[in-house]
């Protein structure tokens, strides 16, 4: 196809659109669904060609394209924080991501978390938590940050935070402030500080990394000593593929389930009767226990109904991933439009999770509506974990992590009936995810409501 052709029908599509990279959850008049111009127009990001996509049509088929007609795409700060060009970069296709998603289940995917990972979940909540209820107030935001990111940063290369000597947890906090800005590495620029949070946290796992190659015989089994064995049949395993990797996977690990966890307590504090329902939900899992000490098991946590669905509406809500970008490796035909190679294509999936065709009321925090959607319908509109290849392998651990949380929270732990509200909001919490902007502004929480119960506690 010739140039003039291509910008001809590149023209074809609807005029450019509203801003979609913040959504205001209290404006219940917008049209979340067609965004006044349609489910499919051009409008451009920093200068960069994109269409915007919320037809669950298409966006079903341009995740499924990936390796054919599109790849995966990020913006020019993202590209640089996480080596996503060259021969080192972590978001390959192919062999490589089969081998990266398969070491991923092997360590947080469900049979893990059954065997191994659920206790030990429960174990370092119960301690979070007994330190969080000894100080005045938490961020909630800060503090769930620090927790999921010490507990997996376990899980990757038994990180120890109480004997470490460097805080990698606030590194790599630290680098969220640079990720939505224009990347001009200039000092007193929010991209400079973050680059450089980024080479310090790059460093200390650099020497991790080295450590673990020289010395074998220290390895426990965790997901770098089995990576480090791989080296020698999978070539492409190198020294800096494993350390890019390893800041790549722990930034997804930590951010997505604390804003996630976050904004759980935001709304249970504004929905008594969730809140409710939920305790009841866990103090029947005590209950039919016959030592209602022991550990939280496999079964009962598939058996935690509500619960998930309380995660589920929260993460409708919350689009922790609003958008998943891509990029077109030729023309692409779609119902009598051409998006023609090389522009940048943006499913907004979270569209589709606000659409009142599918969800009544989407705008109202309802984990109930659960129990009568059909699973065929939620399946294609429902995917705060994305989909196609790239769906992300840590969904389950999201989940289970998120649960064991609220399990712990609500029957170890009672509501002062002396303190104002559940759990107080104040000052303003913004969600962001590697893969989009920011997509919901709210207020930080503040723990000041859950107080220690001692006639609860199992320690």
């Amino acid at each position: 196809m010739d140039s003039q052709s291509t910008a001809t029908l590149s023209r074809s599509f609807p005029p450019s659109g509203p801003s979609l990279f913040k959504r205001d959850l209290t404006e219940s008049k917008r049209d979340l669904a067609g965004f006044w111009y349609g489910t499919i127009f051009r409008t451009s990001v920093a200068g960069r060609p994109v269409v915007m996509s919320t037809d669950l049509e298409f966006n079903h088929y341009i995740v499924n394209q990936e390796g054919r007609l599109v790849e995966l795409w990020y913006l020019d700060s993202f590209a640089k924080l996480f080596t996503l060009e060259g021969e080192n970069k972590t978001n390959a296709v192919g062999l490589v991501h089969k081998y990266i998603r398969s070491l991923a289940l092997d360590h947080f995917g469900a049979e893990s978390l059954k065997e191994k990972l659920l206790p030990q979940i429960e174990e370092f909540v119960n301690k979070t938590l007994q330190t969080w209820s000894s100080q005045n107030s938490i961020e909630v935001k800060h503090a769930a940050s620090v927790m999921v990111f010490d507990f997996s940063a376990k899980q990757f290369f038994s990180y120890d935070a109480e004997k470490s000597q460097t805080n990698m947890s606030e590194k790599f906090t630290n680098t969220l402030g640079g990720f939505m800005s224009f990347p001009l590495n200039i000092p007193g620029t929010a991209y400079h500080k973050c680059l450089k949070d980024q080479k310090e946290a790059l460093n200390r796992l650099r020497k991790i990394v080295k450590a673990k190659i020289i010395s074998p015989e220290k390895h426990r089994g965790d997901f770098l000593d089995q990576a480090i064995n791989d080296m020698d049949k999978e070539k492409f395993l190198s020294e800096d593929f494993l350390v890019n990797l390893l800041f790549g996977l722990l930034f997804a690990s930590f951010e997505s389930v604390s804003a996630a966890l976050s904004l759980t307590l935001k709304l249970l504090a504004d929905h008594p009767a969730v809140l409710q329902e939920l305790e009841a939900e866990h103090e029947a899992i005590l209950k039919n226990r016959e030592n209602p000490n022991s550990m939280l098991t496999w079964d009962e946590y598939k058996s935690m109904t509500f619960t998930l669905q309380v995660i589920n509406e929260a993460l409708r809500l919350g689009n922790v991933a609003p958008g998943l970008l891509r990029k077109a490796l030729r023309d692409i035909e779609f119902k009598g439009y051409t998006i023609p190679s090389g522009w940048t294509i943006m499913l907004v999936n979270s569209a589709l999770q606000v659409n009142p065709n599918t969800y009544k009321d989407p705008l109202a925090f309802n984990p109930w509506r659960w129990k009568e959607l059909d699973p065929l319908v939620v399946s294609k509109n429902f995917m705060p974990f994305g989909g196609g290849i790239r769906q992300c392998a840590g969904a389950e651990y999201s989940k289970t992590f998120m649960a064991t949380f609220l399990h712990v929270l609500v029957t170890k732990y009672r509501r002062d009936a002396n303190q104002v509200a559940h759990v107080l909001a104040k000052v303003a919490l913004s969600l962001c995810h590697p893969l989009c902007c920011n997509s919901v502004s709210l207020p930080p929480l503040v723990l000041e409501a859950w107080t220690r119960d001692l006639s609860l506690l199992s320690i």
